[in-house]
């Protein structure tokens, strides 16, 4: 793996953000999560993936939201 956690290419999946070096989507691990299931579970199901790799996709999601909140706050608040 070249250190990037997500791929977008037509090739695979028609374009769908996957886990770089899998096929498995990212909204796989959101659907999970969503319905209660563990980030342990989520691994076991999908062994491809690496836990580096969802605490990674998650850090970053979380940096998405703050600097989102803080674009929203500064425009519309």
């Amino acid at each position: 793996m070249d250190g990037k956690i997500i791929t977008i290419d037509p090739e695979i999946l028609g374009g769908t953000p996957v886990f770089s070096g899998t096929r498995v989507p990212l909204k796989n691990l959101y659907d999970y999560l969503s319905t209660g299931e563990s980030i342990e579970s989520f691994l076991e199901d999908f062994e491809s993936v690496s836990r580096k790799q969802v605490v990674k996709l998650l850090q970053f999601s979380y940096s998405l939201v703050q600097q989102s909140t803080l674009a929203l706050n500064e425009n519309f608040a």
